[in-house]
């Protein structure tokens, strides 16, 4: 059994001179809360700002715990769930939804209390899961290649977008009319239109083991890291074209932390 802790606003590790130049570190450790004992490792995390709680699936310990945030602790844990990867709250309908690896079926709680409300069965690997704001749809990235959409009202797959290999890392751009997804066993981004569902294609310029994205509204464009080689890429939203390039050492998580790419890496920190 190994103790887990949520860490609230790591301090990031910056190159001596990017430090040199900055004031204060943009981000500054506030807090850790015990998740407890949690068998095998952790996945993906969610939010529901309205009750102010972290959702954080527990993929070794087939759980989803509900952390909440003001009190600083585990409100709960749900129990029963089947290698559980994405997490995400539907502010629309109130509703958790969770994607589960092992039997690959997607959980729907009742924002509330949650209760099950909805079992919605994809097959195989249910990964990644990210709200369509624009469309009130839940995209989740399962299986041998695509993204299921999914209706939040009448808890049911309406669609699929058909892709080359196994999807990691998504994002919806700003326009809500675009999705872009890391598919590394294609070694390619895709790029799908969410109104024709049809899709295309963005070369990685060599790299490879493309799973963590996020999309830089502000600036136009999306984050991609690589874990072969350990690159940092950014790339235009319009046409795709490489507007930056970074080695970094190894990571497995990107997020925007006060407009600058934040890099969780293997080693412990975050770059």
């Amino acid at each position: 059994m190994l103790g887990w802790a949520i860490l609230l606003a790591v301090s990031l590790v910056w190159p001596a001179a990017t430090s040199a130049q900055t004031a204060s570190p943009p981000l500054i450790l506030e807090a850790k809360i015990p998740l407890g004992d949690v068998r095998g490792r952790i996945d993906h995390l969610g939010i529901d700002l309205k009750r102010m709680r972290l959702l954080v699936a527990e993929l070794g310990n087939n759980s989803l715990s509900v952390v909440d945030l003001a009190a600083g602790k585990v409100l709960r844990r749900i129990a029963g769930l089947s290698e559980p990867q994405g997490v995400a709250y539907v502010p629309s309908s109130d509703s958790v939804f969770v994607a589960n690896a092992g039997d690959g079926s997607v959980r729907v709680l009742r924002g509330e209390d949650l209760t099950p409300i909805g079992h919605i069965d994809l097959g195989d690997d249910a990964d990644n899961v990210r709200i369509d704001t624009a469309r009130n749809r839940v995209l989740v990235g399962y299986g041998k290649g695509a993204l299921a959409v999914i209706d939040p009202v009448s808890l049911s797959k309406i669609a699929d977008v058909g892709l080359k290999a196994h999807p990691e890392g998504f994002q919806i751009d700003e326009t809500g009319t675009q999705v872009f997804v890391n598919v590394p066993d294609a070694r390619e981004i895709s790029v799908a239109d969410l109104a024709t569902e049809s899709t295309g294609s963005l070369p990685t310029q060599g790299a490879g083991s493309n799973f963590p994205m996020a999309i830089d509204g502000e600036a136009q464009r999306f984050l991609v890291v690589f874990r072969s080689p350990p690159t940092l890429m950014a790339l235009s939203g319009q046409d795709g074209h490489v507007a930056r390039a970074y080695g970094i050492g190894s990571a497995d998580f990107l997020v925007r932390a006060r407009a600058r790419p934040a890099v969780r890496g293997g080693a412990g920190r975050v770059q």
